[in-house]
């Protein structure tokens, strides 16, 4: 049996270890190395790429993912998409949707990891559609949790569901690396008996399961994997490349990724580790093992998030009441899985909630979309005395949230102007106004520099 393997390190691993704040010039010598190590793809996009690129690096993010595909032109490129959140926390219309896809497969993008933060296929529909329409691959994903609500049996269905809408792989996405070896073993297994698709695990290291899980997977039947180089890996990465292919080709399994290769790209990513440790970008603490995960069910980042929210207000004693208060509210919200935007909503709303010294006080804006029916459908059956609270008399929504909003892209192009040198361009200002304007600006005066400098040269 071959097993084929997800390097995460231009996008996860980077994400999850240093905030995604490794600049192209930091990778950009190693990229034809990574081409040729023999991996089923690269991740290198989506996710916080895009704000961070725009944010932090001042880089135009599709650039960014040019100069990628120009250095790894035999190796699939990957990115993570949140179906009708794009790569944000709000839905956005249809026509952006279909234009963000487009676009991305155009500039680079071979396999586009689609999924929705509630497991509402509805959400991830015309992400699908276009992904195919552009002869890209849509990877169907499940976000996995664990609850009284979700079993082998919704998974399985949610799986059916992806594979009806014409999905060609189907992806398991294990964000706060809960999933155990037994869970990750039934879930592969019930997967292969019941669609006709590949089979994709990605989990994290957090809680230290990551490798054994990932082995259960692939004795279950999982045809790709996701890891990190081994300098790049554990903690809240994801686990090492080389020790999982070393591992499976003792056992027997086929692996087409070429071991010395794998050397000379560890050794190059070394020094980028060194530094970011001592410039403190990289946190030790993010290296370590985090077993709270195990009991609370809340992500790594999200742990920390509520570290921070509760310094900023002098109340980190209150940290235990608000880790107890956390699956209390997600229950009362109907189970949802803790991934972007939901882990962030739900980790407000129990900090709110304990700082108030009363449930519910003060409602964030968000928590009331989500009881609206803005995020989609909930899992589960929200509160009664939540809904009635956000809602009074008046019903959720049913329908796609999506299909009430109003098309947005020609409408922006025109107001941007001269602004958007490109439909790229107008996505980019869509998906984040300011930190798209201010890269504009500093674009703008690097250009009219360099023309200033040019005519003085000719001169």
């Amino acid at each position: 049996m071959k097993v084929q393997f997800t390097e995460t390190v231009l996008r996860d691993a980077n994400q999850s270890l240093i905030a995604t704040r490794m600049p192209f010039s930091a990778f950009e010598p190693v990229l034809e190395k990574l081409n040729k190590a023999g991996y089923y793809s690269l991740e290198c996009w989506g996710g916080a790429t895009f704000d961070s690129c725009l944010r932090y690096l001042n880089e135009d993010p599709w650039e960014r993912l040019r100069k990628i595909k120009a250095k790894c032109p035999d190796t699939k490129l990957q990115m993570l998409l949140r179906g009708q959140n794009l790569l944000g926390y709000k839905h956005y219309p249809d026509d952006v949707v279909r234009m963000f896809v487009k676009k991305s497969v155009e500039n680079g993008i071979d396999i586009i990891r689609i999924f929705d933060a509630l497991n509402d296929v509805r959400n991830i529909q015309v992400a699908v559609d276009e992904t195919i329409k552009n002869g890209a691959i849509a990877s169907g994903t499940i976000c996995f949790t664990i609850s009284p609500i979700h079993n082998l049996e919704a998974y399985v269905k949610l799986a059916k569901d992806m594979e009806n809408m014409g999905v060609q792989t189907v992806c398991i996405k294990d964000m706060a690396g809960i999933m155990g070896p037994q869970e990750a073993y039934d879930l592969v297994k019930a997967l292969k008996e019941n669609i006709k698709l590949p089979v994709v695990v990605h989990t994290h290291s957090t809680t230290g399961l990551g490798p054994i899980t990932l082995q259960k997977a692939v004795e279950a039947g999982a045809d790709v994997i996701d890891t990190a180089i081994s300098c790049f890996s554990g903690g809240t990465s994801q686990p090492a490349t080389e020790t999982l292919a070393y591992s499976f080709k003792q056992q027997g399994y086929e692996v087409d990724l070429d071991a010395d290769i794998l050397k000379e790209i560890n050794d190059f990513f070394k020094p980028v580790k060194t530094k970011a440790l001592e410039s403190g970008l990289l946190n030790p603490v993010v290296l370590s093992t985090e077993t709270d995960a195990l009991n609370y069910q809340v992500p790594g980042g999200m742990l920390s998030n509520l570290v921070a929210q509760l310094t900023a207000q002098n109340k980190l004693e209150k940290f235990p009441e608000v880790l107890a208060e956390t699956p209390r509210v997600r229950e009362d919200l109907g189970y949802p899985p803790l991934v972007t935007p939901m882990s962030q909503m739900v980790g407000v709303q129990a900090t709110a909630n304990v700082l108030a010294g009363e449930r519910y006080k003060n409602i964030s804006k968000e928590i009331r979309a989500y009881i609206k029916g803005e995020y989609g459908k909930a899992p589960g059956k929200i509160n009664e005395e939540l809904q009635k609270k956000v809602l009074g008399d008046e019903a959720p929504l049913t329908c796609r949230y999506a299909d009430t909003l109003e098309p947005m892209f020609e409408k922006t192009k025109a107001e941007l102007g001269s602004k958007a040198k490109s439909d790229e361009d107008v996505l980019s200002y869509i998906a984040f106004p300011a930190q798209a304007e201010k890269f504009f600006e500093l674009r703008d005066e690097k250009e009219k520099n360099t023309f200033s400098y040019s005519i003085k040269k000719i001169d």
